[in-house]
């Protein structure tokens, strides 16, 4: 009985303190966002270390975004041939890649790739001026590090997550005229033309909303867990490992959660 009554007391603090951890995480995350809209009201932040961030999240990230977008091309019109050609509706190949590249595939695999590549580098970035007392010397010198060192890393990533998002979505689609040219022997005057004709501009802005949502979550994890480092280069490997695993689970969410919203309304 007392064994029974111990693994029972043992389950309920191993929820308990799982609970508490999540209940900080998330309002570790919230004051982080309120720190930095306070700063972006009115503006107050480093132009130009915005601009390297822009460069450095965009510029550095486009090769990176074009193979994978051309590659996501190739394998959604190999897919919808598959089924296409069962009821004999090739022409219909770049509505179906389409459909489902802009408004899902394209902005998800793009977000991940994002979150991999740049949020993972902020945390480490981030975490390595925590660790090495960086921020706290901007703060001895009166400098506030969110409008210094976070705000413009938000920026950036929010803005170039969604210019990211509409280079893919533009490479996916090249990927796909060829591979169906190529491969599957569609020619690809007819791939853009019934791409044209399905109107999919609903589902090319619904994807772009997307794409914003997710640059805004991947920037508020990344620099909530670079900030929060502690315990040394452990610390940070660490950090860089939660901030990764914590964007994609709030990429997911997120997703699913404006997927819910716009099949609601009928935006989709």
């Amino acid at each position: 009985m007392s064994r029974g009554r111990t693994s029972v007391l043992s389950g309920a603090a191993f929820v308990g303190n799982r609970s508490l951890w999540l209940a900080s995480v998330v309002g570790g995350m919230t004051m982080t966002l309120v720190h930095i809209v306070r700063a972006m009201i009115p503006p107050r932040f480093d132009w130009r270390e915005f601009m390297r961030n822009m460069y450095k999240v965009g510029v550095k990230s486009y090769l990176v975004i074009i193979v994978v977008a051309c590659f996501t091309g190739a394998i959604m019109v190999v897919q919808s041939a598959t089924y296409m050609s069962k009821i004999h509706a090739n022409h219909m190949i770049g509505w179906g890649a389409g459909l489902t590249i802009f408004s899902e595939l394209g902005p998800l695999m793009i977000g991940l790739i994002f979150s991999g590549r740049v949020g993972a580098n902020n945390t480490a970035e981030l975490g390595t001026m925590v660790v090495t007392e960086q921020v706290h010397a901007l703060r001895s010198l009166a400098i506030d590090p969110v409008e210094y060192l976070v705000v413009p890393r938000f920026l950036s990533m929010v803005i170039m997550m969604t210019v990211l998002t509409v280079l893919g979505d533009l490479f996916a689609m090249i990927g796909g005229a060829i591979t169906a040219q190529v491969m599957l022997g569609c020619d690809w005057r007819e791939f853009l033309a019934s791409l044209l004709d399905a109107q999919l501009l609903g589902e090319f802005v619904v994807g772009l909303c997307k794409a914003c949502l997710f640059g805004f979550t991947i920037a508020v994890v990344s620099c909530y867990y670079g900030l929060s480092v502690r315990g040394g280069a452990r610390g940070v490997g660490r950090a860089v490992n939660n901030a990764v695993v914590a964007s994609a689970i709030g990429i997911f969410a997120v997703d699913y959660l404006a997927t819910l919203l716009c099949v609601e309304f009928g935006w989709l």
